[in-house]
């Protein structure tokens, strides 16, 4: 380790935004590269085999994985150099790619070997969310995190809208192997903008030589989540919503094959309305910056989502529909950044990785809990029912959070927003 990447300083004025521009940027570009292959396969499987048992392993081989390793990623996150783990994770998913691309190319195109990829990454995703979620204070100003998080959410959301689009564009001309070929390069382009341009220091628990073992990590970890009363309410609130959110985030597209049509356009437009409306509520966020007390800000986002969830059960009307889905789409990123942004600046940086390791590990695993429980009703009783109900939950639940005494202390601002570029 240099001399350099031993420091435990953080970056001069002068030097945060020439980082931020080079970390946000690998990140776009190696983002790019996995939604593409994402796409790619998800519409292989569908078109190969026909099969909801088979695309519902695929979903299951991708978010399990996650779901295991976050608790320890997110320990790695604390221990090791955050910026190595990142690039460990892509070179991990660009060298498995490489080699489904090779067999593919050789005739083994199973659909096991599917599976496998998908665990595969979901294992690299583990490993790289905590630390990405760690690393961005150690290179923006405490003031500037809002602006920020809301920035890379408008990028997320921008390879969401184009990533589908070319996805298919390139299956119609080109063979799956070239997909996976276009994610091996981008993995390669973002591993070595980090490795040749991206200099920040290490965290100072990475810095230090580790007197403890992994588990003890780990329950020192979940000991400082129980002494912190905001976040044990934080983490139940987003336990709760996220098993509310399955039926508007998994369910919509069968309500609109059984109610309005099974045109391919109607699901190809829900998807484009939401991911406009995500870069739209990202831009915003990222330039309003949200009222002083984060957790209002998240409020307005819990009640926008169970209104919309609400009334996406009411209106008869498919434009009607799209307006309700595409301001869904807005209010996401007023959620996921002051959310992001509160632990950025709450929560002690040696303990970092790990919080945001068990804020994966729920992220992952409620939505998927919540469609085991709400999948098998929507065979019974119209889905629907399903989103008028879940909405007035939503809304029940924003009444809960703006009224969290722990929580509202923790969403006030640790330091005074100044303007400036980014």
């Amino acid at each position: 380790m240099s001399r350099t990447e031993q420091s435990t300083s953080k970056p001069s004025p002068n030097q945060w935004q020439r980082d931020v521009i080079l970390f946000l940027s690998s990140q776009t570009i190696s983002l790019f590269g996995s939604s593409l292959v994402q796409y790619a396969i998800m519409w292989y499987i569908t078109l190969n085999t026909k099969s909801g048992v088979m695309m519902t392993l695929y979903i299951i081989c991708g978010f399990i994985p996650t779901f295991l390793l976050s608790p320890v990623a997110g320990v790695w996150a604390d221990r090791y150099n955050r910026k190595r783990l990142i690039m460990l994770a892509d070179g991990m998913i660009a060298f498995s790619t490489l080699i489904l691309a090779l067999l593919f190319l050789a005739g083994y195109d199973e659909a096991w070997l599917l599976f496998v990829i998908a665990a595969v990454r979901a294992l690299g995703a583990g490993v790289q969310t905590p630390a990405v979620g760690a690393i961005l204070p150690q290179i923006v100003p405490a003031d500037k995190l809002t602006r920020i998080n809301g920035i890379n959410g408008s990028l997320q959301a921008i390879i969401m809208f184009v990533s589908p689009i070319v996805s298919a564009g390139l299956l119609t001309v080109a063979t799956i192997e070239a997909i996976f070929f276009i994610d091996v390069v981008t993995a390669a382009l973002a591993i070595l903008t980090l490795l040749l341009f991206f200099r920040i220091p290490v965290h100072r628990k990475a810095a230090e030589h580790a007197t403890t073992g992994y588990f003890d990590d780990l329950k020192q970890g979940l000991a400082y989540i129980g002494k912190q009363a905001y976040l044990k309410a934080f983490f139940a609130f987003m336990a709760v919503f996220f098993i509310l959110m399955a039926p508007a985030s998994f369910l919509t597209p069968l309500q609109v094959t059984r109610t309005f049509g099974d045109d391919v356009w109607r699901l190809t437009a829900i998807e484009i309305v939401f991911s406009v409306g995500m870069m739209i509520g990202g831009a915003l966020i990222a330039a309003w910056g949200g009222f002083r007390n984060k957790v209002h800000t998240m409020t307005l986002a819990t009640i926008l989502m169970g209104v919309c969830t609400f009334l996406l059960g009411a209106v008869p009307i498919f434009w009607i529909y799209l307006v309700f889905m595409a301001i869904f789409g807005i209010a996401m990123p007023l959620l996921n950044t002051p959310t992001m942004v509160m632990i950025q600046e709450k929560v002690d940086e040696n303990y970092m990785g790990r919080i945001f390791g068990v804020f994966s590990m729920i992220s992952t695993s409620m939505m998927p809990l919540g469609m085991l429980i709400f999948g098998p009703i929507a065979d019974v009783f119209p889905i629907e029912w399903l989103l008028l109900g879940t909405g007035v939950l939503i809304l029940l639940l924003s009444l809960i959070l703006v009224r969290n005494k722990p929580l509202l202390e923790a969403g006030k601002p640790s330091v005074e927003q100044t303007p400036g570029n980014i």
